[in-house]
């Protein structure tokens, strides 16, 4: 964590831990809720717990959010004077957030207090210094990236619905990353409830990591696509046995996405991210590849999710008022991908 702006929230009046999870709270979700602080400062949530977010209210720094029944509530830090410490005061985690972005910042939160690093990488500039490329790294919506003290890089991943499609846009916009770098884990995680996608998502990992496209059947492919593209031109039987040859061979959720994109992007499509050099940093054990299972349950904020307007409301309200105010089944535990039979370490 930088030094100095941990220095400047502590100059406002807060301790040491408090300074470090307020720190993470702004550069990261902008919403937290209370067992995240205790968490992260080692105590137990109860009354000091209370008092820490009962004075951030009172202060003006953050607003309390009620929840169904009042059983919970979520806070949105939105001090101007704090994220300014931070030197980020236009930062979006202070602006007003959908109820549904808000509640995968607290995920997001979640999955990184899950995630042992030294330092989280958290804006393109940090990440363009620190790291060999940019790939994707100047999107405004891109995960953190870890640093750990052994020089390892953790890319972490939130998986945001219970199919892998967003997964693959992800790995192909970050393979260029794992090739270069000496060391890698990728960290994917699920919200409980969608603890049953994990087959999916290990099966996603692999095709495109570790499986390449022939040349072979780049060209079958794209006949098969052609054909799917103009299924509803009349007149050539050819082009429909071509159709049901390939929809028989190419039903899978992989090549569904690949359609899609090579509709969106032509042939670029094509090009695999898999590379002699991932696959050997997966043999090896310099890269690996993580699947962690959130145990936290969600289900009691989810008045942020649309099920009450009005506490919605307030969270899309967010910062406005000023700084003076697929299928089911059960979730697998928290378990490493296998790849090829390899274990891997968690």
């Amino acid at each position: 964590m930088n030094p100095d702006r941990l220095h400047a929230i502590v100059e406002h009046g807060f301790t040491e831990r408090q300074a470090r999870f307020l720190d993470l709270v702004m550069r990261h979700a902008g919403v937290c809720v209370p067992r995240q602080y205790a968490q992260v400062a080692g105590i137990a949530q109860g009354a000091k717990c209370n008092a820490f977010f009962d004075r951030l209210v009172r202060r003006g720094h953050a607003r309390a959010i009620e929840c169904i029944h009042n059983r919970a509530r979520l806070y949105l830090v939105h001090s101007r004077l704090l994220y300014h410490a931070i030197g980020e005061p236009s930062s979006r985690y202070r602006r007003a957030m959908s109820p549904r972005l808000a509640l995968e910042r607290v995920m997001l939160l979640d999955a990184m207090l899950s995630t042992p690093v030294d330092q989280w990488l958290t804006t393109p500039a940090e990440k363009v210094a620190a790291l060999p490329l940019t790939t994707d790294m100047k999107s405004p919506d891109g995960f953190p990236i870890g640093l750990q003290a052994d020089g390892r890089i953790v890319v972490l991943y939130l998986a945001p619905e219970p199919w892998p499609d967003a997964l693959r846009t992800f790995l192909r916009a970050h393979a260029s990353l794992l090739q270069s770098v000496p060391q890698w884990t990728l960290r994917i995680v699920l919200p409980r409830r969608f603890g049953h996608a994990h087959d999916d998502y290990q099966r996603a990992v692999h095709e495109e990591l570790e499986s390449s496209l022939s040349a072979a059947l780049i060209t079958d492919l794209k006949r098969y696509f052609e054909c799917r593209r103009d299924i509803h031109v009349a007149g050539d039987p050819q082009a429909d046995d071509v159709f049901r040859a390939g929809h028989r061979r190419f039903s899978t959720p992989r090549f569904d996405d690949l359609y899609r994109r090579w509709i969106k992007h032509g042939d670029e499509a094509f090009d695999n991210p898999s590379s002699v050099a991932i696959t050997e940093a997966l043999e090896s054990g310099a890269g690996r590849v993580e699947s962690f299972v959130l145990p936290h349950s969600y289900r009691h904020l989810s008045p942020l999710v649309g099920q009450s307007r009005s506490n919605a409301d307030e969270v899309e309200k967010g910062d406005q008022r000023g700084d003076t105010t697929r299928r089911h089944s059960q979730p697998r535990a928290s378990t490493p991908w296998r790849s090829h039979e390899r274990p891997v370490v968690m």
